[in-house]
């Protein structure tokens, strides 16, 4: 059966990356035959009684480094399956920073992706330089495997597969698709602990609550992502009033 797109984990812990992964939208989009996530145990591939897929880095030092070959046996089986050799990322600290970019950029270009996710104290380069096609990375902290960061990244793309999410509106309007923050959300009641939901969003004026949406979401972006602020396009004739808009609310001390 063809699936509009397909990722293969390879790791150390499938039970606990398939679970994850098998609920909610993603568990739903795989049961409508949309999206496909196959977990495989690296273990599996090794040619040794013990299923052995560790050993003591050469030069010395702390911990253990995942051999290359169960590795290599491993994503050599899946790409003989699929009659091509598949896009491979090896999750990794030091590779580059994984960003909605990346999302799109991989759910667009690919259809099908083998994610590698190492433990201990890393994978035996040789593996990263034969098989491996870019290094991604959550950001700048260590994770004890890449599992975490390969959920993240197979959620990331998946949810903009065509059909996962019921209207392409869902992930469009939300934060960093567009290059801003998304705007705050609120739901019932009316007033919570006090605190109210602003009157614009009562309203039923569409047009207004699309243009408070586009001011929240400037002004998000640029109190807490000034990187992010000044590589906006702020050209348009909409977005300069809404700018004025903005000046005039700081000067009396408003935000909403």
């Amino acid at each position: 059966m063809e699936f509009r797109y397909h990722i293969h984990i390879m790791t150390l812990f499938p039970d606990v990356v398939g679970d994850m992964l098998c609920e909610s939208i993603l568990g739903r989009a795989q049961e409508r035959n949309i999206i496909r996530i196959d977990c495989h145990q690296i273990r599996d591939y090794t040619l040794n009684k013990q299923k052995q897929v560790d050993n003591y880095p050469y030069g010395g030092g702390h911990g253990a480094v995942m051999q290359a070959d169960p590795l290599y046996q491993c994503w050599k089986h899946l790409c003989d399956e699929a009659g091509e050799q598949l896009h491979t990322i090896y999750l990794s600290p030091a590779g580059k920073v994984f960003k909605q970019i990346d999302a799109k950029r991989l759910q667009q270009d690919y259809k099908t992706l083998i994610l590698v996710c190492g433990h201990y104290e890393g994978i035996d380069q040789r593996f990263i330089d034969e098989c491996v096609d870019e290094e991604i990375s959550l950001g700048d902290f260590v994770l004890t495997g890449g599992e975490i960061a390969a959920m993240a990244v197979t959620d990331a793309v998946c949810r903009m597969v065509p059909g996962v999410l019921a209207d392409p509106e869902c992930f469009e309007d939300e934060s960093h698709f567009s290059g801003l923050l998304e705007y705050p959300q609120y739901s019932r009641p009316a007033v919570w602990h006090g605190r109210e939901v602003p009157e614009i969003l009562l309203s039923g004026n569409h047009e207004k609550v699309n243009q408070w949406r586009r001011k929240q979401s400037l002004r998000r972006t640029r109190e807490r992502r000034p990187d992010m602020y000044e590589k906006l396009d702020l050209s348009s004739k909409q977005d300069k009033k809404l700018l004025k808009e903005m000046e005039a609310e700081d000067a009396q001390g408003l935000s909403e």
